[in-house]
């Protein structure tokens, strides 16, 4: 079999650790030997370096594991084709067992001229191409002694470093440093990526990341699928309606926004703009008496509808047509913001809640929560998130336990959002531009999401659908956008989004 390697997995699936030994295992028990598993790891390896680089010094560092495994046949590989190849085990290369201990048998059968240091850390040049196969996706503690001896020399390396797996180091379950890490230039994955690939920091020291077929099964990768994903539009697209002939505003909605108070109109503008933008048939903001004015001198394509008080909200929720909600962006912290909030929840729509709604009940979210569905969308930042939620752990894992807990969907927003439901998924924001972190993106991000729901896209795929062309917008928008920027650039990150969802490309 001819290992092929891509950008980015066509089905958006992503393993953590152990879902990925579970795969290996499952189709050793399905007939292929764990040694043909490494080969086809360690030959994509070898095809990647072979396609960057002309024949130059190369070092292996080889740890104790399957990783090192990898590193043998990566050694055996490269050094057959000519290359000057040295290899340094982190331990008795004698002592491994298994499949790794197979994979170095067959280096020393072929009596190659590589020079071994065992426990040593030869000295290397600034052109010295350094595979890094100490750790892989199994490290779950610190390195320490030798080992993190290793990684803080490779740290001054000025050359390439590429990673087996991921770089020596990095948690592949959460993307946390253990201890020190490795900055790889390019890491090569294998079956799928990992979310430590994605999530920071684990995400800038991976590099340029590759992912190799090495011929597991898509059906086992299905077997173990925990509904896991990076977050990109080869999944969400199809949810997202297309308009054609016979196409009509209403069959795409009316998108209601809760405005805030005269001197805070802002926040709402953006978020009713982003709304209509992304596709919403129809937008309406329901404006406070005072406040209407501002309003509707301000909006255009944007409606205004007088809304004093809750009981205003209530007999709008009498008409049907006004399908999507979102109430928060300035909304205020106060009372009143809490009783639209419940009374919206509990009339089973579609709702963004986010900044003030979630602020609003920092001291009363057992309230908040006894309403929330799983059609309500959250939308905090980390200090909003600790405001609600008491969750501890790496992002993934705190996402996950508030949609659970909440039984709505949470978007943990920050530079690797990550967009949870509550029946388990979740996604990974892989990329965004750090351009983002200006005021007002949040408000443009919760109407983006509102006008998706608007549409009719289930709230899992609207929340990660609005995350990506949100951050695609960004990258449209370039360095210095301010928030009134991002609106302007939905429809070019929708054509985006249509054309990744084809090419399975993983940036904009």
């Amino acid at each position: 079999m001819a290992p092929t390697a891509t950008a980015f997995p066509p089905d958006g699936v992503l393993l953590t650790p152990q879902r990925m030994a579970a795969a290996d295992a499952a189709t050793i028990r399905a007939g292929t030997p764990g040694i043909v598993l490494m080969e086809r790891a360690g030959r994509a390896v070898v095809r990647e370096i072979t396609a960057r680089f002309a024949p130059r010094p190369t070092l292996v560092l080889a740890g104790p594991g399957n990783n090192g495994g990898d590193g043998w046949v990566v050694a055996r590989r490269l050094a057959v084709l000519g290359w000057p190849v040295r290899v340094a085990s982190l331990v008795d290369p004698t002592s491994l067992t298994g499949d790794a201990g197979e994979a170095f048998r067959r280096f020393t059968d072929l009596g190659l001229n590589v020079a071994l240091e065992v426990a040593n850390l030869p000295e290397f040049s600034s052109d010295t191409v350094v595979v890094d196969a100490l750790f892989g996706t199994g490290l779950a503690r610190p390195l320490t002694g030798r080992a993190a001896e290793w990684v803080e020399r490779l740290r001054a390396h000025p050359g390439p470093i590429v990673a087996v797996d991921v770089p020596s180091g990095v948690s592949a379950a959460s993307g946390a440093v253990l201890g020190c890490a490795v900055q790889a230039s390019l890491t090569v994955t294998f079956c799928r990526p990992k979310p430590g690939h994605f999530l920071l920091p684990g995400r800038q020291l991976v590099g340029e990341l590759r992912v190799a077929d090495i011929g597991i099964p898509d059906a086992i990768v299905a077997s173990v699928d925990e509904g896991l994903r990076v977050n990109h539009p080869c999944w969400w697209w199809s949810a997202v309606p297309r308009r054609g002939a016979e196409s009509h505003k209403y069959r795409f909605g009316h998108a209601v926004v809760v405005g805030g108070p005269p001197h805070a109109t802002g926040a709402t503008r953006l978020a009713a703009r982003a709304a209509l933008r992304i596709g919403a048939g129809l937008v309406s903001v329901a404006a406070q008496p005072a406040a209407l004015p501002v309003y509707a001198a301000s909006l255009t394509a944007v409606m205004t509808k007088l809304c004093p008080d809750a009981t205003a909200i209530a007999a709008l929720l009498d008409d049907p047509r006004l399908n999507a909600w979102l109430i928060g962006p300035a909304a205020g912290t106060d009372e009143p913001t809490r009783e639209i909030a419940v009374l919206l929840a509990r009339s089973g729509r579609p709702l963004v809640l986010d900044a003030d709604a979630l602020t609003a009940f920092a001291g009363d979210r057992a309230r908040l929560l006894s309403v929330l569905h799983a059609r309500c969308v959250l939308t905090p930042h980390d200090g909003e998130y600790a405001r609600l939620f008491a969750h501890q752990g790496d992002r993934l894992a705190r996402a996950r336990a508030a949609a659970a807990e909440s039984g709505a969907v949470v978007v943990l927003k920050g530079a690797d959002s990550v967009i949870a439901a509550p029946d388990g998924r979740a996604a990974i924001q892989p990329w965004a531009p750090a351009a983002l972190a200006t005021a007002g993106t949040g408000d443009v991000l919760a109407g983006m999401i509102l006008g998706l729901l608007a549409q009719g896209v289930p709230a899992f795929e609207a929340a990660a659908a609005g995350v990506w062309l949100h951050a695609c917008a960004g990258a449209c928008a370039g360095p210095h956008l301010i928030a009134e920027d991002l609106p302007e650039h939905i429809p070019q990150a929708l054509r985006r989004a249509e054309e990744a969802s084809a090419a399975s490309l993983p940036l904009p």
